[in-house]
């Protein structure tokens, strides 16, 4: 019996020469030889109706980090057959900083021994079934229990839905108990398989997995042999509970169109059901028409690749030598195991607010394991990099005219624990959290009950603050349970007059928008803000120009169908997240943010990278142009011209103010119309101007010139001890008469009222 088990990862890399001779041995039994880098075979033994020649193409190896030293090796007395082609990594190196400061000797010491890798290298990459590239026609089975239940559902990582005899079940279950099951998957191509992972299935209710199985391959789907170990069938080592996911490596590399996979065993106390992912390299086959079609790539010359901590540090010094002028890095703290979490700033004037330039930031990792968002981001940065270089228009206007700042990794300690696992082996929670177990989105404080516990309990709801609600007391003692990452992430929307933001996220196609905690602790309830509309405008900027989500042909990721929404939905009609980054931000600061889920796959393998960049390169671009949508203006001191800091600028009929930054500057986004927009600030008189905004992808500038109250004229002019002049004597005087005049009014009605009253008691 052949089984593969969990035990040191160290031992694959000793047996490096070993494995390369028996790569050679798979291929002879293959009946081909190797030479120059290319497998030619002349026939294949083992599938009796299959008798073309082909020419096996060795793809680049994905890899899978181990976090610890007993996983994806065999057990005891058995060989590990596979085929390894090894992918040289860079060597790493510190990131240069600007004042704020890397200190080398600081990055070296925090990294020895968190960083280090121990890669299990695999053959081929995954076929697809996570990632929904291989469509759910291509799957069979032998027999299953209902359409919720399927053999399309029996991808890796599927979500199942909260209950449990709906259309959205968490696996394929087989209808019977026996051992002639089996789950088919059409590779369409001939493909040389490598490897299966197994999972069993996800669910609230069920307990069920497979605990060993067979492999079995054909080209026709009618005549099938089953891998063999030597002369007896393999058995694999499957799962021990439903969602960690096992490994197993086909003893001989394998080429086929078609895959079985036959489950021998399972949880006693459970039925058939897995989730599954195949691993596999397409093979060159001259009698396939479609077989030269190349797979989806991009014409970016970017770093396609998964980046650890260090190799994201490499790659952002990297941007700033090659473009010094346009980039600063920087940081904003540090996570719980000391990680910095890194800054890219990107203006044409880096380390400076500029006058009336709004400030806009992408957050990517806020969940380690959810990674896609991290390398778009250090693709991002690259791009935004040679475009500009080369001067491309739309790419210069952009960053002449905004501070871009990009967070590609808020939760670093997480990242490294996904990482280390690999795309695969991650599971779906695997590095979600920090390594103190907090989980970032629930950890910004709760203004959204603040503020409508206020509303409800005060006489006029309209007098309750609706922005800048502060941090509640309790939030920052120090043992409150706030994550490092959370302090650093609030400093910073603090310390920059952020406008506009997104965060990353994956395991989903669609955008949510605020807010995303619903009132009265509601599971699921549309709560939009005052916003609401200019909140669907973005959500639809990103989700309308993603070209997935833009896709009406797509398939659902797991249970929800977001199409029905045009891909975009009210984060507490989802579901709801109270402390979510996205409320904060609004209710905290002047700035706009929506969540962005990128791909079904929270940690697509790196030959997908290429692809999913191209899928969001325009959204990422058109999103960060919408920061200049809406009105913006400087609100200045009428006679000293300063700016005025901290005034209130309020839109009629929205019930969201903002505020100016320090040097007076504001920006405020709205969709197309006309507005009557008011301005206070303390110690000065309101002014009131109408402002339009038009179509155009451009902010329209509304000024405001503030004339300070004669009370604090004069309080500033008997503070530097100067002669009160006679205009503001004259003022102050009128003033007085009128508030003289007010109160005797007050005072004649109150003595009026006690006179009735008195005259009515006496006539009782």
């Amino acid at each position: 019996m052949f089984f593969f088990s969990p035990t040191t990862i160290l031992q694959l890399k000793a047996r490096r020469m070993e494995k390369s001779l028996c790569a050679f041995a798979s291929v002879l039994f293959l009946g081909g030889f190797l030479r120059g880098g290319e497998v030619a075979t002349e026939s294949f033994p083992f599938l009796s109706n299959f008798t073309t020649p082909v020419s096996v193409k060795w793809t680049e190896a994905g890899t899978v980090e181990e976090q610890s030293t007993d996983r994806v090796t065999p057990t005891a007395g058995t060989k590990l057959f596979s085929s390894t082609v090894r992918q040289n990594q860079p060597s790493s190196t510190d990131v240069s900083e600007d004042d704020k400061g890397i200190n080398k000797e600081d990055e070296e010491d925090s990294e020895d021994g968190k960083t280090k890798d121990k890669k299990a290298e695999l053959d081929c990459p995954p076929l697809g079934l996570e990632s929904l590239a291989v469509d759910d026609s291509q799957f069979r089975a032998s027999s299953y229990q209902r359409t919720g239940l399927g053999p399309h559902r029996g991808r890796l990582n599927i979500q199942s839905g909260i209950h449990d005899g709906d259309e959205y079940d968490g696996a394929w279950c087989a209808e019977f108990k026996d051992q002639d099951q089996w789950l088919e998957v059409d590779a369409i191509h001939l493909t040389l398989f490598t490897g299966v992972l197994l999972q069993g299935r996800n669910s609230i209710w069920s307990w069920d997995w497979v605990e060993t199985y067979k492999v079995q391959f054909s080209n026709d789907s009618v005549d099938w042999q089953t891998c063999m170990n030597g002369t007896e069938e393999a058995i694999f080592k499957g799962n021990q509970d439903p969602e960690t996911p096992v490994l197993g490596l086909l003893p001989v590399p394998t080429v086929a169109r078609f895959i079985r996979i036959n489950p021998q065993t399972w949880y006693s106390n459970g039925t058939i059901c897995l989730r599954a992912e195949l691993l596999g390299c397409r093979v060159h086959d001259p009698t396939d028409p479609f077989s030269s079609q190349q797979e989806g790539g991009s014409r970016d010359n970017l770093d396609f690749r998964h980046h650890n901590y260090k190799e994201m540090r490499k790659l952002m010094k990297s941007v700033t030598e090659e473009c010094p002028e346009i980039t600063r890095i920087y940081t904003i703290g540090k996570s719980y195991m000391g990680l910095k979490l890194y800054v890219m700033e990107i203006s044409d004037n880096p380390g400076k607010h500029e006058l009336g330039e709004p400030e806009f930031r992408y957050v990517a990792g806020m969940h380690g394991n959810e990674v896609l968002g991290r390398e778009l981001v250090l693709n991002l940065m690259q791009y935004l990099c040679k475009e500009y270089k080369k001067g491309t228009q739309r790419v210069v206007q952009l960053v002449t005219e905004t501070r871009i700042h990009l967070l590609p990794s808020m939760n670093p300690d997480g990242y490294e624990v996904a990482h280390q696992k690999g795309s695969e082996l991650a599971g779906w929670a695997g590095g979600r959290f920090t390594f103190e177990g907090i989980d970032l989105n629930h950890n910004f404080p709760d203004l959204n009950n603040i503020m409508w516990e206020a509303q409800e309990n005060a006489a006029d709801a309209s007098k309750v603050p609706n922005h800048y609600i502060p941090i509640p007391e309790y939030y920052t003692q120090e043992d409150a349970m706030v994550a490092p990452e959370t302090r650093a992430v609030i400093s910073w929307m603090q310390d920059i007059p952020f406008v506009l933001s997104a965060n990353f996220h994956g395991g989903e196609l669609v955008v949510t928008y605020p807010f995303d905690c619903t009132r009265d602790w509601a599971p699921q309830e549309d709560t939009p803000t005052a916003d609401d509309a200019f909140f669907r405008w973005l959500a639809t900027v990103y989700a309308s120009t993603h070209l997935v989500l833009a896709n009406p042909d797509r398939r659902n990721c797991h249970y929800d169908d977001f199409q029905m929404h045009n891909n975009i939905i009210n984060g507490g009609a989802w579901h709801t997240v109270p402390g979510s980054m996205n409320d904060f931000s609004y209710l905290h600061t002047n700035c706009f943010e929506v969540t962005v889920e990128l791909s079904c796959d929270k940690f697509p393998h790196a030959k997908e990278l290429p692809v999913e960049w191209e899928n969001n390169k325009e959204s990422l671009l058109v999103y960060m142009e919408q920061v200049h949508r809406g009105i913006k203006g400087v609100i200045r001191d009428k006679i000293t011209k300063h700016g005025v800091a901290n005034a209130v600028i309020k839109v009629e009929d929205h019930d969201h103010d903002i505020r100016s930054a320090a040097d007076g500057d504001y920006w405020r986004l709205l969709n197309p119309g006309e507005y009557k927009v008011i301005v206070r600030a303390e110690g000065y008189l309101p002014s009131m101007r109408r402002c339009h905004v038009g179509m155009e992808p451009r902010p329209t500038i509304c000024d405001f010139s503030l004339t300070k109250t004669p009370i604090q004229r004069l309080k500033e002019i008997r503070a530097k001890g100067e002669k009160i002049p006679k205009d503001l004597q004259l003022r102050l005087r009128a003033l007085r008469m009128r508030k003289l005049r007010a109160s005797t009014k007050a005072i004649n009605r109150r003595r009026a009222g006690q006179q009735l009253r008195t005259r009515r008691a006496r006539s009782s």
